[in-house]
C-alpha cells in the first residue's frame, strides 16, 4: 500500500486582471485626448496641432507604467493605474486650455516679462513620476523592507520639512526650496510618504502599550501621560510648520495622517477626539498671531469682502474661485469656455478645481472627485487584504495622505475650510506633487501585489498522513 499527501489544499492561481488594466488604460487615454480636442475645438474651431504628441506621450507613459506592473507586479490591483493615468490627463488638458489663455500670457509678461507655458513641463514632470513608479517596483520588491528604516525615514522626513525654513517665502509661504538651474522643489510632498513610512513602522511597536494602557472616563479611554508624549510631539511639530513656514496644508496633513494611522492601529476613538482637540487649539492658537494665516481665515469667513475694500490675494482668489463654481451650474460652460484665468497665477495649481467647476459643472466635479475617492477606496482595500501589519498601516497611512490633502485643498478652494495652498494632486500643475503621487501609487501597488498574490502551497504535513482514513 502506497502512502502519499492527500491534502487537498493549495495555491490557487487568482486571476492577475492585467487585460482589465489594459483595457481601463486605453479607455483613460481616450479621454483624455478626446478632452484635449474639445479644448481645441472651443478655443480656435480646429484641431490643435499638438493632439498626436500629446496622445502619443500620454500612450507611452501609459503603456511603460502597464509593461512594468504587468511584469514585476502581476497580481497588483487592477484600478489604481488607470485611476491615476486618467487624472494625470485630465489634468495635463486643463494645464493646456490654462496657457492658452491671452489674459493669464499677458499677466506673465508683465510680471515676469515672459511667458512659459506650463503644459510642457507637466508633461516632462509626469514622465519623471512614471520612471520614479517604475524605480519603485522594480527595486522595491517586498515593501516589508522598508520597515528597517523607520527612524531612518523620520529624519529624513525632519530634514524636509524643516528645510524650506532656510529658504525665502514664495506667495506669503515657505513650503519650497529653490534650486538654482532646476527650479524650486516642494519638500513636503515627498514628506507625506516617507512620514508615512516612519508612523507605519513606529505603531507596530507601540501599538500595543498605546491601545491596552488607558483608563476609561465618560465613555472615553484616555491614554497614560507617557503614551501623550508621541501625539505632543507631533502635535508640536505641526504648530512649528505653521509659525515658520506658514504652511496650513502641511501641518494640517502632517498631523491628521499621524491621528488616522494611530486610531486604525489602536481601534481607540479617544486619539480621534484627542487629535481634533489639538488640531482645533493649534490652529487657532496660530491664527490669534499670524498674519498669513490670519488671511487666509479672514477670506474664508467673507470671500467677498475684498471687493468692498482693497483686493488682496487669498480673498480675491477664493472669490473668484466661488463664482467659478456657481457660473458652472449643473454642467458648466464646455471645455475651454469658462473664466477662470481671472483667478491669475494660481488657476493652474491651487485653484484647478474651480476650472473644472465652471467648465465641467457640478457632474464633472463630482465625477472628478469620484475617481479621487475610487482611488481612496482602492488603498483601504489594499490595506485590508494586506497579510502583515506593517503592509495594512502603510497602506492606511498612504491612502489617508492622499485623502487629506485632497479634503484640504478640494474645501480650501470650494470655501469650507480655509485656504492651504497645496496642490490637487494629479490634476495640477507642480512637478514635486505629481513625482511625488506616482510613487505613492507605485507603494500602493506593491502592497497591493503582496496582498493579492496566492499564498504559497501547504508543506507536506506529516499529521494528514497520519491521520487520513484508508478504506478497505
Amino acid at each position: 500500500m502506497s502512502i502519499s499527501n492527500t491534502t487537498t489544499i493549495g495555491a490557487i492561481d487568482a486571476p492577475s486582471r492585467r487585460n482589465t488594466e489594459l483595457l481601463l488604460l486605453v479607455f483613460a487615454v481616450a479621454v483624455a485626448v478626446f478632452a484635449y480636442l474639445n479644448v481645441g475645438l472651443a478655443l480656435d474651431g480646429k484641431v490643435p496641432s499638438g493632439v498626436l504628441g500629446y496622445a502619443l506621450g500620454l500612450a507611452a507613459l501609459a503603456g511603460v507604467a502597464h509593461l512594468v506592473v504587468r511584469k514585476f507586479a502581476r497580481y497588483a490591483d487592477p484600478l489604481l493605474l488607470p485611476l491615476a493615468t486618467l487624472l494625470n490627463g485630465i489634468g495635463l488638458v486643463f494645464i493646456w486650455r490654462l496657457d492658452q489663455s491671452p489674459r493669464l500670457i499677458s499677466l506673465a509678461k508683465v510680471a515676469y516679462g515672459t511667458f512659459t507655458p506650463s503644459a510642457p513641463k507637466q508633461m516632462l514632470y509626469s514622465a519623471i513620476g512614471v520612471a520614479i513608479f517604475v524605480v519603485v517596483l522594480l527595486f522595491l520588491k517586498d515593501h516589508r523592507v522598508l520597515q528597517r528604516y523607520t527612524y531612518v525615514s523620520m529624519v529624513v522626513a525632519l530634514i524636509l520639512l524643516i528645510a524650506p525654513i532656510f529658504f525665502p517665502a514664495q506667495f506669503g509661504a515657505r513650503i519650497w526650496i529653490r534650486i538654482p538651474g532646476l527650479g524650486s522643489l516642494q519638500p513636503g510632498e515627498f514628506a507625506k510618504i516617507i512620514i508615512a513610512i516612519f508612523f507605519a513602522g513606529y505603531l507596530m511597536v507601540k501599538r500595543d502599550a498605546l491601545a491596552l494602557a488607558s483608563r476609561r472616563f465618560m465613555g472615553l479611554y484616555l491614554p497614560r501621560g507617557r503614551d501623550l508624549g508621541p501625539i505632543l510631539v507631533i502635535w508640536a511639530l505641526s504648530i512649528l510648520i505653521l509659525v515658520f513656514e506658514t504652511d496650513l496644508g502641511t501641518s494640517l496633513l502632517f498631523f491628521g495622517l499621524f491621528v488616522v494611522m494611530l486610531y486604525v492601529a489602536t481601534e481607540r476613538t479617544s486619539w480621534i477626539v484627542f487629535g481634533l482637540l489639538m488640531s482645533a487649539a493649534g490652529a487657532v492658537g496660530v491664527a490669534t498671531f499670524e498674519p498669513h494665516v490670519q488671511s487666509r481665515v479672514t477670506a474664508w469667513l467673507d470671500p467677498f469682502s475684498c471687493y468692498t475694500t482693497d483686493k488682496t490675494g487669498a480673498c480675491e482668489q477664493v472669490g473668484q474661485a466661488l463664482m467659478s463654481f456657481g457660473s458652472g451650474g449643473t454642467l458648466g460652460s464646455g471645455l475651454g469656455q469658462g473664466n477662470s484665468d481671472l483667478i491669475g497665477f494660481a488657476a493652474n495649481a491651487d485653484f484647478i478645481l474651480s476650472t473644472v467647476g465652471e467648465e465641467l459643472g457640478l457632474a464633472g466635479t463630482m465625477a472628478i472627485l469620484l475617481v479621487y475617492g475610487l482611488i481612496v477606496e482602492r488603498g483601504i482595500r489594499t490595506a485590508l487584504a494586506a497579510r502583515d501589519p506593517f503592509g495594512k498601516l502603510l497602506a492606511v497611512g498612504l491612502t489617508g495622505g492622499f485623502a487629506i490633502q485632497i479634503f484640504v485643498v478640494a474645501g480650501g478652494v470650494m470655501g469650507l475650510i480655509p485656504l492651504t495652498g497645496m496642490t490637487m494632486p494629479f490634476l495640477a500643475a507642480g512637478g514635486s506633487s505629481v513625482i511625488a503621487n506616482w510613487a505613492l501609487i507605485g507603494l500602493l501597488i506593491r502592497i497591493s501585489d503582496t496582498a493579492r498574490r496566492p499564498a504559497p502551497a501547504p508543506a507536506p504535513s506529516t499529521d494528514a498522513e497520519m491521520t487520513q482514513v484508508v478504506r478497505p
